[in-house]
């Protein structure tokens, strides 16, 4: 009798604990389901306001590309959007023409604006000026990248060759040479190789693939590259033996430039003085005493023409000094 009263309290006992442990983890879970409740509707609130914003900056951006658009339809048989595409690949620019457009307009904008209300104090003319420097602003930008690009392309030539050099001597063909050359070679002679690897992939002439690749690289060494290789694709020959010749040359040409460079850095940095100079002068002597240097702008009689003419000289003279130490090798 004991021991089945024993075994009775211990069964009940055990049955209690059981249930008593199922009721505190159903409590534990519906207050863990309350508290994570009131952070997942706001979690899903702003989830659904993220994805009515993106949608609406997709549908700004779709009413933007339009616009874009409709100016690339209407200026893309004109002359002036063609050399713009060429120069814009030349600095490995991913924009089109009409975006061009728009960065001349923004940049005027931006430079009148700065001028007008920063540092001029309102002077409209000045203003105007500052409008004028700030529609050459793109231009000058995509000249330094295509400058910078062009350069670093020159100067990996030799590396490049010994590349392609090596590759042929090693059982590679051309083709294959060239995706290595797009697989190992830094920038820009990476993408450079690359796009004509692929351009040849898609159907295109080889010749044709290299014509595009010196429009886009306006060098006289890789027209001299590309010559040999377009020869000896007709008339057959060692295209190694004839790249190594033609990169021992293309590195004593680049040496001599280099001395060049050096002994017209001078000259240069004189041309750049002499043509900067006058114009600094002319805001500083603006900023220190404003009413003495308006009356270059007031007085259209004598302050027009004199401004005129001293834009002239500068423009004159700086040109002369580049041109001078600009020597061709």
């Amino acid at each position: 009798m004991e021991l089945l009263i024993i075994g009775v309290a211990g069964g009940v006992a055990v049955i209690v604990l059981i249930y008593g442990i199922i009721t505190m983890q159903q409590r534990r879970t519906a207050d863990i389901e309350e508290v994570l409740g009131r952070y997942t509707s706001n979690y899903d609130e702003a989830i659904q306001a993220l994805e009515n914003e993106q949608q609406m900056a997709a549908k700004r951006r779709d009413e933007s590309n339009v616009a874009i658009k409709t100016l690339d339809k209407a200026i893309e048989q004109r002359e002036f959007a063609q050399k713009w595409k060429d120069q814009l690949a030349r600095a490995d620019l991913k924009i089109t023409p009409a975006e061009y457009a728009l960065a001349h307009v923004v940049s005027i904008l931006g430079f009148f604006g700065v001028g007008f209300l920063l540092l001029f104090g309102g002077n409209l003319i000045l203003s105007m000026v500052a409008g004028m420097a700030g529609f050459f602003a793109p231009r000058f930008y995509v000249g330094f990248r295509k400058g910078k690009r062009l350069v670093s392309f020159e100067g990996q030539l030799p590396d490049t060759l010994g590349m392609w050099v090596n590759g042929l001597r090693s059982g590679y063909s051309v083709m294959q040479a060239m995706e290595a050359i797009a697989t190992e070679a830094p920038e820009p002679t990476a993408s450079e190789f690359r796009r004509v690897v692929q351009e040849i992939q898609f159907g295109i002439d080889r010749p044709e693939a290299f014509e595009h690749l010196l429009n886009r690289i306006p060098s006289e060494d890789l027209d001299l590259i590309i010559t040999a290789v377009n020869i000896q694709q007709e008339v057959g020959g060692n295209l190694a033996e004839i790249l190594d010749i033609i990169s021992h040359t293309v590195r004593e040409r680049i040496k001599l430039k280099g001395e060049v460079r050096v002994l017209t850095a001078q000259g240069r940095v004189t041309g750049y003085i002499i043509g900067g100079l006058p114009i600094v002068l002319a805001l500083v002597l603006y900023l220190i005493s404003g009413s003495y240097m308006k009356r270059m702008f007031t007085n259209k009689l004598c302050g027009w023409p004199m401004l005129g003419c001293g834009a002239a000289l500068i423009g004159m003279g700086t040109a002369a000094i580049q041109k001078i130490v600009d020597i061709e090798i």
